[in-house]
């Protein structure tokens, strides 16, 4: 088990090598992105990736406080569900009413792997292909999609 401070230094090197090793990749727009802290230019919308002792994830985090506008904002999603799997190549899931880690109510769409932790370090590797394949594809994706989300803005 590792102390705090351990688990926060880890974590830290990791997301450092992940930022390290995309720097040089470009953005759709060809621009530099901060891959790590995704900005998709909408308050409530996050491109979220995290990775513990057990497993990993990405996700769009829809975390509006008005319910009625993050159901509004997630049924716009699932509008361009066929584009956003076009991009992606894989199937997501798909929810519309969960909890975030400070029990605040957000709907996601997810991809997860299990059998990995952000502690091995010989799981980086795995974990740097996995978020790279689908951060890119991601980018891809908001950059033909934001549009359709401006009303929310």
């Amino acid at each position: 088990m590792y102390s705090k401070t351990q688990s926060s230094e880890i974590k830290q090197a990791f997301w450092t090598a992940f930022g390290q090793y995309m720097a040089l990749q470009p953005g759709a727009e060809g621009a530099r992105i901060n891959w790590i802290n995704y900005k998709t230019g909408f308050k409530h919308i996050k491109f979220k990736m995290q990775a513990d002792t057990k497993s990993a994830s990405i996700s769009i985090q829809i975390s509006h406080p008005d319910l009625g506008v993050q159901q509004l904002m997630f049924e716009q999603f699932w509008e361009l569900k066929k584009v956003l799997v076009e991009y992606l190549e894989e199937p997501w899931d798909w929810k519309f009413s969960t909890m975030d880690e400070n029990n605040k109510p957000v709907s996601l769409i997810r991809r997860s792997i299990d059998n990995v932790s952000i502690y091995r370090k010989e799981d980086w590797p795995a974990l740097i292909s996995f978020f790279k394949q689908r951060i890119i594809a991601l980018d891809n994706f908001w950059l033909v999609a934001q549009n359709s989300f401006e009303a929310f803005l």
